[in-house]
């Protein structure tokens, strides 16, 4: 025989109906304002109707307060759909509504940059100084995309010392946000980096959309290193650029952005040089005048110790030559490495068609086939990225 249930039980039992239902618990809405009224403590009260449909509908003070309904509107809210126990009536509990004119897609834009910016995403005070000489840089693109060319052609003309980590993605459609997050996941664990590049070309607002998906903000977010951000043009927004520790108008300006320029890093050592030199110089030229000047002094009291000052003072010119030496050999190693940093890159010997081959747990480099086993994993670099191979 059936229990006979109190109507809380069942308000109760509807209640958790309600709330494991997952498209009733999280859903976007259109329709028409009517009914709207607003209590003393700031809730909007109001029905949203379409044709003959009619939906009751809260909006609490709390949630985009900024927001003024009138009967007549057309908006599109998201909330989830809920029960006032009170009435036993079903409503749907908005925390998000804009006029309906703006579009679905703009109207996901504002709600998801609203929410996160709210638990601190944006946060100034968390953002992350990128590295002044990073030699680790990991990348999130598309390989069939322009913009990882344009990428690795400034990063060879401004910084080529730098090995770059791609982690390829697709940057468009529904499976894209999945696939960037998954990249970013590969490159959170990649060690030694010292920074990552998340990178797309223009485009559309459908194009851009995956780049204002949720998934791909918390995953920017959690990285470990700093991210820095280029996506589509330079009046393009998306909610990756307000995580980002870093955003950049274009995936070129991303690559400028994250490195240093080689040839300023070596005038400011040949700078330094020269002024290192120059100070030598002086202090030895000091140095030797207070030697001539203590010399004429003891030459004027005591004729014999003049022939030993002068003695001394040769010694001090000798010590002045053997320094000014080790100053230009000095000089003359800082141009030999301003010569030859091209070729510590290793892009310059992977273009050879040489390939850069390491153990995948420990990431120490393979150099001999004792050091390999069958099924062991490797991972191969070349010019234009690395792949994962399996010994057989």
């Amino acid at each position: 025989m059936q229990d006979v249930l109190p109507v809380a039980a069942v308000i109760e039992y509807l209640q958790l109906l309600l709330g494991a239902d997952e498209l009733l618990s999280d859903l976007w809405v259109s329709g028409e304002v009517s009914g709207y009224s607003r209590s003393q403590m700031g809730h909007r009260y109001f029905n949203l109707r379409d044709g003959d449909a009619s939906l009751r509908s809260v909006l609490f003070r709390y949630n985009v307060p900024e927001l003024t309904l009138q009967n007549g509107d057309r908006v599109i809210a998201r909330g989830r759909i809920g029960i006032y126990r009170e009435r036993g009536e079903l409503q749907f509990v908005c925390n998000f509504a804009r006029p309906e004119g703006v579009g679905f897609l703009a109207a996901q834009f504002e709600e998801l940059k609203l929410r996160l910016q709210n638990e601190g995403l944006f946060a100034p005070e968390r953002k992350r100084a990128l590295p002044v000489f990073p030699m680790r840089i990991g990348l999130v693109t598309s390989t069939a995309a322009a913009a990882l060319q344009d990428i690795r052609t400034v990063l060879e003309r401004r910084w080529p010392v730098a090995e770059v980590i791609l982690a390829p993605a697709i940057v468009q459609g529904v499976d894209a946000p999945a696939g960037i997050a998954a990249a970013l996941g590969v490159l959170a664990a990649e060690p030694g980096l010292d920074l990552v590049i998340v990178a797309r070309g223009g485009g559309s607002p459908e194009d851009l959309a995956a780049f204002n998906s949720e998934v791909v903000a918390r995953a920017i977010y959690g990285m470990p290193v700093p991210v820095v951000a280029g996506i589509g043009h330079e009046t393009d927004e998306t909610i990756a650029d307000f995580v980002a520790d870093v955003r950049a108008p274009t995936p070129s300006v991303a690559a400028e952005r994250a490195t240093p320029d080689i040839r300023e890093v070596l005038q400011r050592l040949r700078s330094i040089d020269r002024s290192m030199a120059t100070a030598v110089g002086h202090s030895l030229a000091s140095a030797a005048g207070q030697v001539g000047a203590e010399a004429r002094i003891l030459d004027l009291a005591a004729p014999k110790p003049a022939v030993l000052l002068a003695g001394m003072a040769a010694v001090v010119a000798e010590m002045g030559a053997a320094m000014r030496g080790r100053v230009e050999r000095g000089r003359q190693r800082t141009d030999a490495a301003a010569t030859h940093i091209g070729a510590l890159n290793p892009h310059a010997t992977l273009k050879r068609g040489f390939a850069i081959v390491q153990a995948a747990d420990s990431r120490k480099v393979v150099n001999s086939v004792r050091r390999v086993k069958p099924g062991a994993r490797l991972s191969v670099a070349v010019t234009d990225g690395a792949f994962w191979t399996e010994v057989s």
